[in-house]
C-alpha cells in the first residue's frame, strides 16, 4: 500500500508542477482618440466634426503561451466602407505594436497586423469581422498564433514569443487606422487584468495530496485496544 501511495504522490506532484508552470493570462485595452500619439480629432471630409471613435479589446494568452485570442469592438469607425457616406472614417488597417521603448507617448513598430496591411494573421487566418447591424463599427475576433508576426529587416524575428516580454509589461498597444488618420485613429495599451489560479486539475492535485497525507497520518495512529 505504501508503494501505491508513493506512486500516486509522485504522479500528482508531477501533474501539479506541469499545470502550474503557466496560467492563462487575461489582458485588456481601452482605445480612444486621446491615447493616440499624437491625439486625434476626427472630422468629416469637409472639416466638420464627426463623432469621437473609441473601442475596447480583450485578450486571452493560453497557459502554454503559444496563442493569444483577441476580441475587439470599435465604434464610429466604418469597418465596411459603406456604414457612412463620408470616407474619413473608413477603416484601412489594424495592428498590435510593441517594443522595449514603447510608452503611452512613444510609438512602436507593428508586430502583428490583423486587418489591412501588413496582414500577419495568416498561419492560419483566424480573423472574423462582424459589422454592427445598426450604427457604425463592428467586432473583430482573431488569434495571434505562435509563429505569426511582422518581421522586417529593421525588426527581425518577430513572433508571439519574442513579443510577450513587451506585451506583459505594458509596452504594447493596439490601434485602428482610418483614411483620415493613417498613423492610427484610436489606440489602447494592453494591460494585464488577471492571472487566474492554476487549472482545476492542479487544485485537485493539491487536494489529493492533502488527503493522501491525512490517510498516512491516520494509519500511523495506534488503534485503540478493546477491552
Amino acid at each position: 500500500m505504501h508503494r501505491i501511495h508513493t506512486a500516486i504522490l509522485a504522479g500528482l506532484t508531477a501533474l501539479f508542477a506541469s499545470t502550474s508552470a503557466h496560467a492563462v493570462i487575461i489582458l485588456g485595452a481601452t482605445l480612444t482618440n486621446a491615447a493616440e500619439n499624437p491625439p486625434t480629432v476626427p472630422t468629416l471630409v469637409g472639416g466638420a466634426p464627426r463623432p469621437a471613435s473609441f473601442g475596447t479589446a480583450s485578450f486571452v494568452l493560453n497557459d502554454a503561451q503559444t496563442a493569444m485570442t483577441m476580441s475587439a469592438t470599435i465604434t464610429n469607425i466604418d469597418v465596411t466602407g459603406m456604414q457612412t457616406a463620408d470616407t474619413n472614417d473608413n477603416l484601412v488597417a489594424a495592428h498590435i505594436h510593441a517594443a522595449a521603448n514603447v510608452t503611452p507617448t512613444v510609438n512602436g513598430p507593428v508586430v502583428w497586423g490583423f486587418f489591412g496591411n501588413p496582414d500577419n494573421d495568416n498561419n492560419p487566418d483566424d480573423l472574423v469581422v462582424t459589422p454592427f447591424a445598426t450604427g457604425v463599427g463592428g467586432t473583430f475576433m482573431s488569434k495571434w498564433d505562435l509563429n505569426e508576426g511582422n518581421s522586417t529587416p529593421t525588426n527581425p524575428n518577430v513572433t508571439l514569443t519574442t513579443q510577450l516580454p513587451f506585451i506583459l509589461t505594458q509596452r504594447s498597444y493596439i490601434n485602428f487606422h482610418t483614411t483620415q488618420f493613417g498613423g492610427g485613429e484610436i489606440r489602447g495599451t494592453l494591460i494585464v487584468l488577471s492571472v487566474p489560479e492554476p487549472s482545476t486539475i492542479a487544485l485537485l492535485a493539491l487536494a489529493a495530496l492533502s488527503l493522501i497525507g491525512l490517510g498516512w497520518h491516520r494509519r500511523a495512529m495506534p488503534r485503540p485496544i478493546a477491552g
